[in-house]
């Protein structure tokens, strides 16, 4: 059978690193308060007049010449983003024309902090279905773009950064092996921007009342994120009849350490099975996952079984089963 499997991974942090220190001096929070309830120490923020579209574009560089290929070699190429380039066109035709990928098609996803597993899932069913042989999936977001820095209860959260995923074709007994998705609309009074789309596009009165930041009722958020997040992962394990003991790593969107750990809880995993790099990225939204798995691409064996699981605003949930494959 036909599957995609990850043959390289690649990311991009942009220099500048806004630590807890920092954000003490914009809004009323301490060091103390912010990794209490976050486990963030410092976010990464990019450069003024760059966006998504850079930062993919770095990340698939860099996963393209550790692959050894050129952009020709690229088929399809999909970023998952909030923040894209513009409107339109689509950031993913941006950064596939810089990287010299005139070969490939593409597009963009949306879906909160799902958006990169969501691309992946579709990515890896175009490659088995024999539509695609190389596919690039970007998760890229510029959450600095959207956030507020006088609000302390998510200025503290989000960060700048993205990370990319090289898929190839394989019949061996790796790869992308299944997923499950969920997504329920009653959650966008919970997490959403107010402003910006065409029910209420920019104006004067949009950008003076501060509508184009994110928006999050966070209690609400926590409780769903642990909630959905343990539990779409177990029924994914319970229809494979995955236990603890099968799985090598639990990557979990980097939302917050408190989601995080009580997620891997609920799974029966411990710590030292959980991807965690919450504390020097912050959220990075589309980003993270891809992030977890270039930071931790040393400690992967061939053979080594994944779960990825998601949660973002929406609301959107997701689970997806993954065997290394080098």
């Amino acid at each position: 059978m036909r599957r995609a499997k990850i043959t390289a991974v690649g990311a991009y942090l942009p220099e500048r690193r806004l630590t807890n220190a920092d954000l003490e001096k914009l809004v009323d929070t301490s060091n103390e308060w912010i990794l209490e309830r976050t486990g963030i120490r410092e976010r990464r923020i990019v450069g003024r007049g760059q966006g998504s579209a850079y930062m993919a574009l770095r990340a698939a560089e860099e996963a393209l010449q550790k692959r050894g290929l050129p952009a020709e070699a690229v088929d399809l190429v999909i970023v998952a983003t909030v923040t894209p380039e513009h409107p339109f066109p689509a950031t993913a035709n941006i950064v596939a024309n810089a990287l010299g990928a005139h070969r490939a098609w593409g597009f963009d996803v949306e879906a909160a902090c799902s958006s990169f597993l969501y691309a992946l899932s579709i990515a890896a069913d175009s490659i088995s279905a024999g539509r695609v042989e190389r596919a690039l999936v970007i998760g890229s977001d510029k959450m600095s773009s959207i956030i507020d820095y006088r609000d302390r209860a998510t200025c503290v959260l989000f960060g700048d950064a993205a990370g990319a995923v090289l898929l190839e074709p394989t019949d061996e007994e790796v790869g992308v092996l299944d997923y499950l998705h969920r997504a329920d609309g009653s959650g966008c009074a919970y997490l959403h921007m107010k402003a910006g789309g065409s029910v209420l596009p920019p104006s004067v009165r949009t950008v003076r009342n501060r509508l184009h930041y994110v928006y999050q009722e966070g209690r609400q958020v926590f409780k769903q994120a642990v909630v959905q997040m343990a539990a779409i992962s177990e029924e994914l394990m319970k229809k494979h009849g995955l236990t603890a003991d099968d799985i090598a790593f639990f990557v979990p969107h980097q939302a917050n350490l408190r989601i995080i750990e009580a997620a891997a809880q609920r799974l029966g995993l411990p710590r030292e099975k959980v991807m965690i790099n919450i504390d020097r990225y912050g959220n990075t939204t589309s980003a993270t996952l891809p992030l977890c798995l270039y930071d931790y691409e040393s400690q992967l064996k061939k053979g080594d079984n994944l779960i990825l699981a998601t949660f973002g605003g929406g609301f959107t949930w997701g689970a997806l089963w993954l065997r290394w494959a080098y």
